[in-house]
């Protein structure tokens, strides 16, 4: 029976090969080529699965970013072009950058059977309750077995991440609570400073959430930012949900073909993540 660290481990080993998206300048050009520059392809892009969305959609379940950040791209990029062209846009920049990043060995045998594997675990996914999760699901699985390995591990991901924020709306937290938690509870390497910016809230609304956390009791008095045990709790909490929530589809692949996709895509996701992400 997979245990919810070993699921916890395995989706963030494979997280590169959905995370590049974002970075890729292929991707970006892509977008660029209909109109969408900077973040409104960002927006547009992860969010085109769901179809002609509004702000108000993306809001809610992208959860992060400020209000006005997303009313900047949406609905005006669906007055350029279609989902549908983004989508195709967004393939189509994976496609070339994995073919970049990997050179050869996208046609490695142990590359396709990661995808067999990764996507039967993407297909044990239940959609309740999951919006970003659903909407990727009803697309089509791409033919080349690197873009379906990039197409399982963005399903992977958008599963975690639907149940990620529902866990930080059980436990209370707003956008900027949840940001702040995560910082301090050392869950990632970013500066402070460029996860403010990157998700649109001035100093002014990043202070009022990190007083607004030490009113709860839930980070410390001092000007650093750290969690009380009754912060780390909460975010322990957060985090215990999340895992839960997403056990289902490495649980129906079981331990054995867990085992086996860690260790025949690790040389791929390493290739990947130091060509995007120096590591």
């Amino acid at each position: 029976m997979v245990d919810t660290a070993t699921a916890r481990n395995i989706a963030f080993r494979l997280e590169p090969v959905h995370g590049f998206i974002y970075f890729a300048p292929e991707a970006a050009l892509a977008y660029e080529e209909l109109g969408l520059d900077g973040q409104d392809g960002y927006f547009a892009s992860r969010s085109a699965a769901m179809g002609r969305v509004g702000a108000e959609v993306v809001i809610a379940t992208f959860f992060n970013f400020k209000p006005e950040l997303v009313h900047r791209a949406l609905p005006s990029a669906w007055d350029k072009t279609t989902p549908e062209a983004v989508l195709a846009a967004r393939l189509q920049g994976a496609d070339q950058a994995l073919r970049r990043m990997l050179g050869d060995a996208v046609d490695h045998p142990d590359l396709a059977e990661s995808a067999v594997l990764a996507r039967r675990a993407a297909e044990a996914g239940d959609p309740s309750g999951r919006p970003i999760f659903a909407a990727h699901a009803a697309l089509p699985w791409p033919e080349e077995p690197h873009l379906q390995l990039f197409h399982a591990v963005t399903l992977l991901r958008e599963h975690r991440g639907d149940g990620h924020v529902a866990a930080l709306t059980l436990e209370g937290y707003d956008a900027v609570e949840a940001l702040v938690t995560h910082l301090a509870a050392g869950e990632i390497a970013l500066p402070a400073s460029l996860l403010q910016a990157t998700r649109g809230w001035s100093d002014d609304e990043w202070e009022a959430g990190q007083e607004r956390l030490r009113v709860k009791g839930h980070l410390d008095q001092a000007g650093a930012l750290s969690l009380t045990d009754a912060g780390r709790r909460a975010r322990d909490r957060v985090e215990a949900m999340t895992d839960a929530a997403a056990l289902a589809p490495w649980s129906a692949l079981g331990d054995d073909d867990v085992a086996r996709l860690k260790a025949i895509s690790a040389p791929f996701t390493k290739v990947v993540a130091k060509a995007m992400f120096g590591r």
